[in-house]
């Protein structure tokens, strides 16, 4: 496995739409060992998730999670999200009610804000085997699913912001304002 060069913000790939990855190609080497190397990169940087444009390849595939493990019918801030790549995926709303949550990214080092999103859509994407798989997701995993989904898209978490005034380095986010999130 390798460590992959991450894209950052500026790289025209970060801003393209990616291209659907033909099913009789999935099993393939070159596929296999980039979702493989994707993961790598993923837990260098200590990131929960990383789509195939950050790392320069413009295909709709995305990795996520923080363990080994099973994907459930539901993933939720109640279950530790398990190591997974979506091929092909495609992302429903199930619940209209959204939820603010603070992001970050990999190809936008040490910047945070906070981003609206859905709290619960449905997925339904090809694994690594390319057999078709489909669950539901709130909190923290809806989370990411869509901000991975979105760099599939070219866009980018702050596009999504309501307003640029939580945007923050990390330094000064732990700073001012962790403490208004225990509070």
């Amino acid at each position: 496995m390798a460590i992959l060069k991450v894209a950052r913000l500026g790289h025209p790939v970060l801003r393209a739409k990616a291209l659907p990855i033909p099913v009789e190609a999935i099993s393939s080497a070159p596929i296999q060992r980039l979702i493989d190397d994707m993961f790598e990169t993923m837990r260098e940087y200590a990131g929960i998730g990383l789509a195939g444009p950050q790392v320069h390849e413009g295909l709709r595939l995305f990795v996520a999670g923080v363990r080994e493990g099973a994907l459930p019918e539901a993933l939720s801030d109640d279950t530790e999200m398990p190591l997974v790549a979506l091929l092909n995926p495609e992302i429903t709303v199930a619940n209209p009610a959204e939820a603010v949550g603070w992001e970050g990214c990999l190809s936008i080092p040490d910047i945070r804000g906070l981003v609206q999103r859905s709290s619960e859509i449905r997925v339904r994407a090809l694994d690594r085997a390319g057999r078709p798989i489909s669950f539901t997701a709130t909190g923290l995993p809806a989370r990411v699913i869509q901000h991975e989904s979105d760099h599939l898209d070219g866009v980018l978490f702050f596009d999504r912001m309501k307003s640029l005034e939580s945007l923050a380095f990390l330094d000064e986010h732990r700073r001012y304002w962790t403490e208004d999130e225990d509070a």
